[in-house]
């Protein structure tokens, strides 16, 4: 699968390497601002209390 993108990025060398970095970077702020946030709502860990035990 990388491969292929790889093949399919235009431009030489730099470019590409450019332009992979912005993509993976992209990626990862919308990973970090949209979907993480949202599957955190529906996860189930979400109410934990710590209290004395007693």
């Amino acid at each position: 699968m990388y491969g292929w993108i790889w093949q399919h990025l235009p431009g030489p060398l730099l470019f590409r390497i450019l332009t992979a970095t912005a993509v993976a970077i992209g990626v990862f702020f919308l990973l970090m601002e949209v979907v993480f946030p949202w599957v955190e709502t529906l996860m189930p860990y979400g109410d934990v209390s710590v209290g004395e035990a007693g």
